[in-house]
């Protein structure tokens, strides 16, 4: 690790202002507002409004040393900034009580349920110090903040406003999450670390009328059950157990009252799976169960399928991290890496790395209380005690979690970057 640097960002007061104002998707105008106030203070350059509500910030430390000068290697670090609609109920005392208002103009609850105030704080705490440590490190640092994680459009929002073009181009892409682990432990595997997905909006029309008669209708709830049940079997009849596939109908929206058959039904699924090929089939396969349950169910109108979102498998490329592993162990000490395995959520923030054509390497960081994990692990507990991301009772412990966050991407950072001659 590089030597003690005394911080000017109260980092924990940051985060949990952060967590008190959590903003949704392409709404993260304070949450934008707060970083640049603090790259500001660095004396950091940086654009903002850059993939509508997305910030860039840059350190340029040129290389002077051994009689040349260059811009040396460039690192992209990357942190996501909005939160989801979920009530919080943590019971905090710096908890969420904000609301939004979502793409279809409901007013919902607001929540950071998946650590990106973490992640955030986490990266503006690694700038301070890699500014503060200049003379130890050669090259250009980019700092990503990037919006909308949650709808699997922020990255590519970024690489429609010229990212890429406008600010120097990586060599290297990393970026980590917070993730229900003992705070202090790295998770990473090199390979796919997190599976493909794509959302898929179905709307299943029927005929409607009145609910006491249906023999006059074509109903679209009973097709919508049918879809849902039938849809289940992919996973636990078509796909081989060896292989990792999920299929989740997440919501249905269908009529108003009571004793309306609605006319049409609408289904929103999240599928995952770990390469091209295994989208391809479990796709094929929740088309072809969608057409026929609707066919069996009479409709006079074929079922229509949209795509939302597709997002590719987040793969760690080999080379860079095993190197990273390294580096880690030798800052942390043997057995605070661990391979988790491969996670089933998915991120968009490999389509830096794709489209750049450059390495990518994206780990998880423990942050729940060690000891409140030890036990639940005894006790078998983990999945009903230790709430994961997305659940309305996830809140990492701030220390260790936090100080573990600014130091894995300090570390990961300098690994990358030039050193200073001696």
């Amino acid at each position: 690790m590089d030597r003690l640097v005394r911080m000017t960002i109260d980092l924990e007061a940051l985060y949990r202002d952060l967590h008190r104002h959590p903003e949704l998707s392409f709404q993260e105008t304070r949450t934008a507002g707060v970083i640049t106030r603090h790259l500001s203070e660095l004396g950091i350059e940086f654009e903002e409004g850059i993939g509508r509500t997305g910030v860039v910030a840059v350190i340029r430390n040129p290389s002077t040393h051994s009689g040349e000068s260059g811009q040396g290697p460039v690192v992209w670090l990357r942190a996501d900034m909005d939160a989801l609609p979920v009530p919080e109920q943590t019971g905090l005392d710096y908890a969420s009580t904000a609301r939004g208002i979502d793409p279809a103009g409901n007013d919902v609850p607001v929540m950071h349920a998946c650590g990106h105030d973490m992640h955030v704080t986490a990266l503006l705490g690694a700038l301070e110090r890699l500014v503060a440590t200049t003379d130890e490190w050669s090259g250009t640092v980019v700092a990503v903040f990037q919006p909308a994680e949650e709808y699997g459009a922020g990255s590519q929002a970024m690489i429609a406003d010229g990212v890429l073009d406008r600010f120097p181009k990586p060599e290297i892409v990393l970026g980590q999450h917070v993730t229900p682990l003992p705070a202090g432990t790295i998770g990473v595997r090199s390979g796919t670390q997190m599976a493909a997905s794509d959302g898929l909006t179905v709307t299943l029309l029927g005929r409607g009328g009145h609910g006491s008669r249906p023999h006059s209708t074509i109903d679209p709830v009973v097709m919508a059950a049918a879809t849902v049940m039938r849809l289940q079997t992919i996973v636990s009849r078509e796909v081989d157990p060896r292989d990792v596939a999920v299929v989740t109908v997440g919501s249905i929206h269908a009529g108003l009252k009571n004793n309306i058959i609605p006319a049409e039904a609408k289904l929103e699924l999240s599928l995952r799976y770990p390469d091209d090929e295994a989208r391809a089939r479990v796709l094929d396969k929740v088309e072809r169960i969608v057409r026929a349950e609707a066919q069996a169910s009479g409709a006079e109108e074929a079922p229509v399928i949209v795509t939302d979102h597709t997002l590719p498998p987040t793969i760690n490329d080999v080379h860079a991290t095993a190197r990273l592993v390294l580096a880690f162990d030798a800052a942390f000490g043997d057995g605070t890496v661990i391979d988790p395995g491969m996670f089933t959520g998915s991120e968009d923030v490999s389509w830096f790395a794709r489209e750049a054509g450059v390495p990518l390497v994206f780990w998880f960081w423990g942050g729940v209380d060690p000891v409140a994990f030890a036990e639940a692990t005894a006790a078998g507990t983990v999945e009903r005690d230790i709430p994961t991301n997305h659940s309305p009772f996830f809140a990492p412990v701030i220390q260790p979690t936090l100080g573990r966050g600014v130091d894995a991407l300090v570390v990961a950072a300098r690994e990358f970057l030039g050193a200073r001659a001696a």
